[in-house]
């Protein structure tokens, strides 16, 4: 274990309301400090992300390297990172997020201890205000997310993808670097070439942060939409980057426009339209108030469906030809 150097990198743009709390997050891990370094890839923030983050370097205590990523994208921030790092395992990190002080020993230690290439944990979906806590709730249901097992809390298996990731360097070697004509989906295609070249993904039960999700409906609306406009995009680069999940919220806002027209033609069409929205509805009622604080269900209940709409559409404009980021 002494020997072992964990390169972490980390892409920015202004975080500034964050990035104290995640470099003390840092200082807190039970993995040893002399055996890592922190890449900080900042995509000129305008906010005071670099003042923040420059000040800790100036205390010469932390190993603290800050990159500047004047093409902004995750993409591209990661492979600068990747391409500085020095360790023998890089784990990806993001400052929206918080890291329980064993996070990085434990994803060394699965790194370690199973013939995984990627290591990732559980994502705990947290927020401050009230309308975060009740987006959080909604992003942490299978009816919100699908069979998104890091976000469901349901770890300890080998899967397609993880939050983030704890990469073996040599991974990147083998499969290459971040696909920069990605810009919303590059952990999936990074993901989807571990697998096609024999490679494995572990999701331990022992591994959690905590997520900071959006905090308001436009800000989650918006995420939606352009997490759903990245679908077929990426498809094009990469057949097997997306799972079936990822098309449902699609193939629910086509039922919902198709469905109604071919109502004219046949009386079974009717039938079951009424029958799919009477089950959505079911599954919204259910999951927005089962073991669920009542206030909480009463902004669930319609953020559920305008959630998968937005992301169904931005798949739809994706369709097309639009892009939305």
């Amino acid at each position: 274990m002494e020997n072992l150097v964990v390169s972490v990198i980390v892409p920015l743009f202004n975080e500034e309301r964050y990035i104290e709390n995640f470099i003390e997050s840092l200082i807190d891990q039970t993995y040893p400090v002399k055996n890592m370094e922190w890449i900080l890839v900042d995509g000129n923030s305008t906010d005071k992300t670099r003042e923040i983050i420059k000040d800790y370097i100036k205390l010469n205590k932390y190993p603290i390297k800050l990159l500047i990523n004047e093409k902004r994208k995750t993409p591209y921030a990661l492979n600068m990172g990747i391409k500085e790092a020095k360790g023998k395992y890089i784990i990806r990190l993001d400052a929206h997020a918080f890291f329980y002080p064993n996070y990085i020993e434990k994803c060394v230690f699965y790194l370690e201890n199973t013939d995984a290439d990627n290591v990732g944990g559980i994502a705990e979906t947290s927020a401050t205000t009230f309308m975060g806590k009740a987006i959080s709730q909604m992003l942490s249901t299978k009816f919100g997310v699908g069979g998104s097992d890091f976000r469901v809390g349901e770890g300890d298996k080998y899967v397609d993808t993880v939050p983030f990731g704890a990469f073996r360097k040599e991974v990147f070697e083998k499969v290459g670097l971040f696909n920069t004509r990605l810009l919303r989906s590059e952990d999936n295609d990074m993901n989807a070439r571990i697998r096609n070249s024999g490679g494995k993904i572990w999701l331990s039960e022992n591994i959690h942060f905590k997520y900071y999700c959006r905090d308001t409906v436009n800000g989650i609306l918006k995420m939606s939409i352009q997490n759903g406009n990245a679908l077929f995009y990426t498809l094009k680069e990469n057949p097997k980057a997306m799972s079936i999940r990822h098309f449902i919220p699609f193939l629910f806002l086509i039922s919902i426009i198709v469905i109604p027209i071919l109502m004219y033609f046949s009386l079974i069409f009717k039938y079951l339209f009424f029958i799919e929205i009477g089950l959505y509805l079911a599954l919204d009622f259910y999951f927005s108030f089962v073991n669920k604080n009542v206030l909480y269900g009463l902004i669930t209940i319609w953020l559920y469906p305008m959630f998968h709409i937005f992301y169904g559409l931005g798949s739809l404009l994706s369709l097309i030809g639009l892009k939305l980021y």
